[in-house]
């Protein structure tokens, strides 16, 4: 077995133990498509479903076949055309079945590491729908919440800037400077140390890399 497969195993499992203690559920497959069939097997039919800006969906083909999936009725807000409908839809979101996401960042033990723009992703993830499932690549995965902040703000949060065209400091530098300027991406850190509900959040871990 390559070594970084057996790595990336015998580290999700002590991910898993610690989300497990955190009153959520962990999983672990070595490709995106088994994760991705997985996540898919969780949603019921006719279940109402949104999902919060996340390039690990995209990359792993989940996105689209959530929009292509008939059985569900998705919470779409790529189709709003103003800004009072993407507003509706982010509130819809709290109402969700199921709402699907990535983590930012993921620490051995187990504790969640999220920073957001404009907040609706992380709310959802606090409070709202019945259940949030995460899919992470285990190159979010770090040794201690301190290292997922800095993973985040130094090596995510500047891709995700350009991508977005924001005009702010990391965009042009690839480094953070701590801003605050008005196209800022950082506006909440929030660390999930524990679900108040258990099994409401559900960890797919892909032993991939995706996302930033």
């Amino acid at each position: 077995m390559d070594n970084r497969k057996l790595y990336y195993e015998k580290l999700a499992a002590t991910v898993i133990a610690g989300l497990a203690k955190r009153q959520m559920d962990g999983y672990y497959f070595p490709t995106a498509k088994e994760a991705k069939e997985k996540a898919l097997s969780m949603v019921t039919e006719n279940a109402l479903v949104s999902f919060g800006g996340s390039m690990t969906l995209v990359q792993t083909g989940l996105l689209d076949e959530l929009k292509s999936t008939p059985s569900i009725r998705l919470i779409d807000r790529g189709k709003a055309s103003t800004e009072e409908e993407i507003d509706r839809a982010y509130r819809q979101s709290f109402l969700a079945d199921a709402y699907f996401m990535s983590s930012n960042a993921i620490t051995s033990d187990g504790v969640l590491v999220n920073i957001d723009g404009r907040g609706n992703r992380v709310a959802a993830l606090i409070y709202g729908p019945k259940e949030v499932i995460i899919l992470a690549g285990m190159n979010k995965i770090t040794p201690s919440v301190e290292e997922a902040v800095s993973r985040v703000r130094n090596a995510a949060t500047p891709p995700n800037c350009i991508r977005l065209s924001k005009q702010t400091p990391c965009a042009a530098t690839g480094a953070c400077s701590d801003c605050l300027s008005s196209d800022c991406i950082c506006n909440q850190i929030v660390i999930t140390r524990r679900s108040g509900v258990k099994g409401r959040i559900k960890v797919l871990l892909i032993g991939e890399s995706y996302g930033f």
